[in-house]
């Protein structure tokens, strides 16, 4: 088959939706498809990867100060073009599309002017999320009926979790939806039996933003920081709610927390080798509560166990594998209760057979190529048929 995949981020760009796609053309190539992915210009400081059997064509977009794609303005720097790109290009046998809703709606009218299906990832639902951003209805109407529009469309609809699945029956959606999980590079994140685990840090990677409600580890760290002066909290990655984070940690005086910028896999890997337990929620109350903070995998599969705030199948994902491996910890969102799991995994350190345990466990499971290959074997079939 001719596939054409278009996302406005793409690996070497670090972000789950980067590595999922990379691993879903990897998986078409290996069945001899013709493959071409039609993305966004790197942030600076990113080099072009090697990329054996497809194609990858990017266009300048519209990144904040810190090489950010995020916001609807620059959405429409990637979408408004995407639309000529895929005009002006021959007629795949099929699209794959990606949020956000914006792209997904000119994938939408593309494919009625090519008469080609197209297959929507939908890892999240964003008309949900952006209750926390705004309030403004007219705003968060638009959006729904956006993305609803694009949702509709698609021959076929990938989603990570049954919760997912669930809140798009709510909304209408009546267009097949198919759980495909998701999963982590395991050629990348893996437990180092060489690395040394004797450094005091707890590291947050991934993307901050309203729906996590990060901030709460800002409030529980600086508590328990008081006994444990020695510890460093590491923010990496991006967010909309970067800002908030780093006003609220001066606001508190707290110092030894550090706020980086999106690195590599590898250099990820590196970071939660090293980290006493990673960090991850998800923030109740904003009807958003199903969604599966799928950042944990990149950190089980490197042998970092988890300490997870907040509702939903996440908590209920880390609750469940206690008498299983030690995947770490998980509560309700409240800062006393991050205080005392930090506390407590402070002061039972996972020891490296132990962290080898859980990486060797999480990555027999994981494996995003597998869940890559699921996605291609599905769209084979649908176009088979």
């Amino acid at each position: 088959m001719k596939v054409i995949i278009a996302t406005r981020i793409y690996s070497p760009e670090p972000a789950a939706a980067s590595f999922m796609l990379e691993a879903i053309a990897r998986a078409f190539v290996a069945h001899g498809d013709d493959v071409e992915i039609v993305t966004s210009s790197l942030p600076r400081g990113f080099s072009e990867i090697r990329a054996p059997g497809y194609r990858i064509s990017r266009a300048a977009v519209r990144r904040d100060s810190r090489g950010y794609l995020r916001g609807y303005f620059p959405y429409l720097s990637f979408d408004i073009p995407l639309f000529f790109r895929l005009l002006f290009r021959g007629r795949p046998d099929v699209y794959l599309i990606e949020p956000p809703p914006t792209s997904g709606a000119v994938m939408r009218c593309i494919s009625r002017i090519k008469r080609r299906p197209y297959y929507y990832d939908a890892a999240d639902i964003w008309s949900d999320a952006a209750i926390l951003a705004t309030s403004n209805r007219l705003v968060l109407s638009l959006l729904r009926t956006v993305e609803l529009f694009a949702l509709k469309g698609a021959a076929k609809i990938f989603t990570i979790s049954p919760g997912v699945s669930d809140r798009l029956r709510q909304l209408g959606v009546t267009r097949d939806i198919e759980v495909s999980g998701f999963g982590v590079d395991t050629t990348v994140f893996a437990c180092d039996e060489t690395y040394s685990h004797e450094r005091d840090y707890f590291v947050y990677a991934g993307t901050f933003s309203e729906p996590h409600g990060a901030s709460i580890f800002i409030d529980a760290f600086a508590e328990f920081s008081r006994t444990h002066p020695t510890y460093t909290l590491k923010f990496v990655g991006n967010g909309t709610d970067r800002d908030a984070l780093e006003s609220r940690a001066r606001e508190l005086g707290v110092t030894n927390i550090e706020f980086m910028n999106p690195v590599p896999p590898e250099e990820l890997n590196v970071l939660l080798n090293g980290a006493v337990a990673s960090l991850a929620s998800l923030k109740p109350g904003t009807g958003y509560e199903y969604a599966f903070t799928t950042k944990i995998y990149a950190s089980l599969a490197s042998g970092c166990p988890v300490i997870f705030a907040g509702p939903g199948p996440t908590f209920a994902f880390i609750s469940g594998l206690a008498d299983t491996v030690p995947a770490g910890c998980a509560a309700e969102y409240s800062v006393p209760l991050v205080v005392e799991m930090m506390n407590h995994t402070a002061a039972n350190r996972l020891s490296h057979a132990g962290r080898k345990q859980l990486s060797e466990w999480s990555r027999a499971r994981f494996s995003i190529d597998t869940i890559a290959q699921g996605i291609v074997a599905s769209i084979r079939r649908d176009r088979a048929s």
